[in-house]
C-alpha cells in the first residue's frame, strides 16, 4: 500500500492527507488534546468541504494527533472572549463553530469514519458520534463533561446520544459526566468497534478502503435514510425507502453490482 501525500502544511491545525481514495484528517493541537479552537473550527470545516467537493475522495477518515481524540472546546480560546455584557456568548460559539460542523459532517458525500485514539470528552466526544463509523482504541475514553461546567451536550449530542444509548443511557452520561470506557462505549452502542490502540491507524484504514470502494451514493443514502426514519411513520418510511430505491435503481452503481454479481468479477462502482 502506498504512502499517503500530505496535502497541508505539516503545522497545520488540521493535517490533511490523501491515500488511495480516502481522505484523513488528523486533528492537530497534540498538546492540548486536540481541543477547539475557532481556528481550528475553520480549517477543518474547510478540509470536510475541500473532501466533499473532491471526487477522487470516496470516504474520509478523521482522528487525533499525539495521545488523544479530542478534549472538546478550548476554554481559553479568544473565541470564547466576553460579549458585550462581560459574559462569554458560548450559544454565539455553538452557532458559528459547532452548528455548521455536525451538520458538515452529516451531509458528507461519502461515508465518514472515525478513529478515536484516545480521550474524547465534551464536543470531541460528540464529534466522533457525528460520524458514521466510530473505532475506539482500547484505551480511548468518552466524556460527557458540561455538566461539570454548568452546560448541556453540544454539537449534536442532545440529539446524538439518546438515539445511541437511549433516555436513561443519555441522561445518566450527560447528568454525571462519568467517564466511559471505550469497551462500556461498544457495550452501550456508541462505537462500532474497539480495537488494540497499536492497530487503530490501520484498522481505521483498512475500513475506510473498504467503505470507498464501495457505492459511495448508496451509502450516503443509507444513512439519510436511517436520520429520516427515527422522525417518520413505518408507512412514511417505506415510502422514503421506495423513493430513494427508485433513484439508486437507475444509478449506475445499482447496474455495475448487478453485472458484476452475475459475471462473478469485482464490481467497479463511480457514482458519488
Amino acid at each position: 500500500m502506498s504512502e499517503p501525500t500530505l496535502l497541508s502544511s505539516p503545522d497545520a491545525l488540521i493535517l490533511v492527507a490523501q491515500r488511495a481514495a480516502v481522505r484523513t484528517l488528523t486533528l492537530n493541537r497534540p498538546a492540548a488534546l486536540n481541543s477547539f479552537t475557532t481556528d481550528m473550527h475553520a480549517e477543518l470545516r474547510a478540509a470536510l468541504d475541500a473532501a466533499a467537493a473532491d471526487d477522487a475522495v470516496r470516504a474520509v477518515l478523521i482522528t487525533g494527533a499525539g495521545r488523544g481524540f479530542c478534549a472538546g472546546q478550548d476554554l481559553n480560546d479568544p473565541g470564547m472572549a466576553a460579549g458585550a455584557d462581560g459574559k462569554p456568548d458560548i450559544g454565539a460559539v455553538i452557532e458559528k463553530n459547532y452548528r455548521p460542523l455536525a451538520l458538515r459532517i452529516q451531509s458528507m458525500p461519502v461515508p465518514v469514519v472515525c478513529a478515536v485514539n484516545g480521550v474524547a470528552a465534551g464536543a470531541g466526544a460528540n464529534l466522533a458520534f457525528c460520524c458514521d463509523i466510530v473505532l475506539a482504541a482500547r484505551s480511548a475514553s468518552f466524556i460527557q463533561a458540561f455538566a461539570r461546567i454548568g452546560l448541556i451536550p453540544d454539537c449534536g449530542g442532545t440529539w446524538l446520544l439518546p438515539r445511541l444509548v437511549g433516555r436513561p443511557r443519555a441522561l445518566a452520561l450527560a447528568l454525571t459526566g462519568d467517564k466511559l470506557s471505550a469497551a462500556d462505549a461498544e457495550r452501550f452502542g456508541m462505537v462500532w468497534q474497539v480495537v488494540d490502540d497499536a492497530e487503530l491507524p490501520a484498522q481505521a484504514q483498512a475500513l475506510a478502503d473498504r467503505l470507498a470502494a464501495m457505492p459511495s451514493r448508496a451509502l450516503v443514502a443509507t444513512r439519510q435514510a436511517l436520520d429520516a426514519s427515527q422522525s417518520l411513520t413505518l408507512s412514511d418510511a417505506l415510502t422514503l425507502e421506495a423513493r430513494m430505491q427508485g433513484e439508486l435503481g437507475r444509478a449506475h452503481d445499482f447496474a455495475e453490482g448487478v453485472a458484476a454479481f452475475q459475471q462473478k468479477r469485482p464490481a467497479v462502482f463511480k457514482d458519488r
